[in-house]
C-alpha cells in the first residue's frame, strides 16, 4: 500500500505542478493579448491624430490660400482705381499748367512791365507745379 500511496501522492504533484505550469502559461497568454490590443489602440490612435492633423492643416492652408488671393484682387482693383484716379487728375492739371503758360506768354507779350498780374500768375504756375510733383510722389509710392 506504500507504493500506492507513494504513486498516487507523486501524480498529484505532478498534476498540481502540470496545472499550475498551464495556468501561468494562460496568465502569460493573456498578458501579451492585452498588452498586444493595447499597443494596436495606441498605434491606430497615433496614425488617426496625425491623420487628423494633415486634414486639418491642408484645410487651413486651403483657406488661407483663398483669403490672400482675395485680399490680392481687391487690393489691384483700389490700387488701379487710385491710378486711373490719379492719372486723371495729373492730366486735368497738366491742362491747367499748359493754359497758365499761353496766358503767362500772352501777358508778357502785352505788358510793358513787369505788373503784379504776372507775379500772380508765376505764384499760381509754381503752385501747380508742387501740386503735379505732390501727385506724380503718391503715385510712385501707390506702384
Amino acid at each position: 500500500m506504500n507504493d500506492l500511496q507513494l504513486e498516487h501522492a507523486t501524480t498529484g504533484r505532478k498534476e498540481t505542478s502540470t496545472r499550475k505550469k498551464k495556468g501561468n502559461a494562460a496568465f502569460l497568454l493573456f498578458i501579451g493579448i492585452w498588452i498586444l490590443l493595447i499597443g494596436g489602440g495606441l498605434f491606430g490612435a497615433k496614425l488617426y491624430t496625425d491623420k487628423m492633423q494633415r486634414d486639418i492643416t491642408a484645410d487651413i492652408h486651403r483657406q488661407t490660400s483663398a483669403q490672400i488671393a482675395d485680399m490680392q484682387k481687391a487690393y489691384d482693383g483700389r490700387l488701379a482705381e487710385l491710378e486711373t484716379t490719379y492719372a486723371g487728375e495729373i492730366t486735368l492739371l497738366k491742362e491747367k499748367i499748359d493754359a497758365l503758360n499761353e496766358l503767362l506768354t500772352f501777358t508778357k507779350d502785352n505788358a510793358d512791365s513787369k505788373t503784379d498780374n504776372s507775379n500772380k500768375l508765376y505764384t499760381q504756375l509754381n503752385e501747380v507745379k508742387k501740386q503735379l510733383n505732390e501727385l506724380k510722389k503718391s503715385l510712385d509710392v501707390l506702384k
